[in-house]
């Protein structure tokens, strides 16, 4: 076992912690608009929450990754040392990045606001992880289970999309209005599909090995999801450009790929749910529950962007807090599930007399449900202010925030909920990793 490995996740649930604690005060500002308007004000709060949120889904998958190909596959880690630089490089540009913002040093585009000669030490690290990954897996180029081709197609593109987010750099691509705009909407929309890929890629692994069925990783079911992974990926991205002018048919191309591609995870995770013996959901009894709410999110979210993605509703619907909405189910209902799920999993196999504890059960309960609940102030505050943007009685913006008052106050009682459900797990879990490195 890799001690690196804990050490990313241990970070990687800091910065969920920090994601979730930064948003709970931005709420809060919703309701007292002049809470640390002086210190910590909305616009900086925002990109702190942002960063963190990524920060947690990246490093996240990063330290199951290094784990897995260290400890429970054929494969061996090529270099314990590089995977070690590459933690300490991730560590001080994490730093970096939260000094960046809260100095103002900000210059960068959504998701990428930090001071942009940080994009540098991010590329090299993802170079090495490269590096590592397939010096690691080099040995198994024959009949690949689908997760391999999964992380490595992950890994290999956030390269390329950091790289190409970062093109506005060049005077040509940045004064050029529409140019500049699709390469954004592009590398920003291929940037999560590649995380997907590492995070879809850890779903299967997991499922596979709680199951104890390789043939899982082998199908044509799942090769064909990874395909189509891989295209919503590269073209997905196009669906959610609609102020751009192109033709109508590449948005629904990119439409379709992408909600075919949620239907397919949702049918792989709920026949694997579905045919799971009783004694291997009790011996995996963490990792299955936390499945089974991304199962659950996966149907929910994909409902609520098949209907914002019919034109006419998103008309209505974007920019407001429904597109809110399904971007935190998306990235907490469905991919923080998953690597909680795969924390739980590296839990329980590290430690075989680790007994869940009855706050942690009760933590997963509060947490899905007040996300549901959560999401639903989100989509209600974004109905009425479609409604004030598009059948306007000659309210104010202020009037219609006062309007909303209700809605807030829901927001963030619900939010924080969230916040202690994750809070509850977060300790869990880094205290039993940290207890797991000090005995190994």
């Amino acid at each position: 076992m890799n001690k690196y490995a804990i050490y990313f996740l241990v970070l990687a649930l800091i910065s969920l912690f920090i994601s979730g604690l930064v948003g709970v005060l931005s709420s809060f500002q919703y309701i007292y608009p002049n809470l640390l308007k002086e210190s910590l004000h909305f616009a900086k709060l925002r990109p702190i929450h942002v960063v963190s949120s990524v920060s947690w889904i990246i490093l996240a998958a990063t330290g199951i990754i290094y784990f897995f190909l260290s400890t429970h596959t054929k494969t061996k880690l090529f270099s314990g040392k590089l995977a070690g630089f590459h933690f300490y490089l991730f560590l001080a540009i994490g730093l970096s990045i939260y000094l960046s913002i809260l100095f103002g040093k900000i210059g960068g585009r959504e998701f990428f606001v930090f001071a942009p000669l940080l994009i540098i030490p991010i590329l090299l690290g993802w170079l090495l992880f490269a590096f590592n990954y397939f010096k690691s897996v080099r040995q198994k180029i024959v009949n690949w289970p689908v997760y391999y081709w999964m992380w490595g197609t992950g890994i290999a593109f956030m390269v390329f999309h950091l790289s190409e987010a970062h093109l506005w750099l060049i005077p040509s691509f940045r004064e050029n209005y529409i140019r500049d705009l699709v390469i954004q909407w592009k590398s920003v929309g291929s940037f999560v599909g590649s995380w997907n890929q590492l995070v879809y890629g850890i779903s299967i692994y997991l499922m596979t090995k709680i199951k104890g069925d390789k043939k899982l990783a082998h199908g044509k079911l799942v090769f064909f999801f990874y395909f189509l992974g891989l295209a919503n990926l590269m073209f997905g991205w196009a669906h959610h450009t609609y102020i751009i002018p192109t033709q109508s048919w590449v948005r629904i191309v990119a439409y379709v790929i992408s909600m075919t591609e949620w239907v397919i995870l949702f049918h792989i995770i709920y026949s694997f749910i579905k045919s799971l013996p009783r004694e291997k959901r009790k011996a995996n009894s963490m990792a299955f529950r936390f499945l089974v709410a991304a199962d659950i999110w996966v149907f929910l979210n994909l409902i609520l962007a098949l209907l914002m993605s019919i034109p006419a509703i998103n008309y209505f619907t974007h920019g407001t807090h429904i597109t809110v909405a399904h971007t935190m189910g998306t990235m907490i209902g469905i991919n923080s599930m998953i690597l909680l799920a795969a924390i739980g999993y590296i839990i329980s196999v590290s430690q075989p007399l680790f007994q869940i504890r009855k706050r942690v059960i009760f933590a997963y309960k509060l947490l899905n449900a007040s996300l549901f609940l959560f999401l639903i102030t989100f989509v209600v505050a974004g109905i009425a202010r479609s409604k004030w943007m598009y059948a306007n009685q000659g309210a104010s913006f202020g009037e219609m925030q006062t309007s909303l008052h209700a809605v807030y106050v829901g927001m963030v009682i619900t939010g924080l909920l969230v916040f202690v459900g994750l809070l509850i797990l977060i300790v869990e879990a880094i205290q039993t990793l940290v207890t797991f490195v000090n005995k190994s």
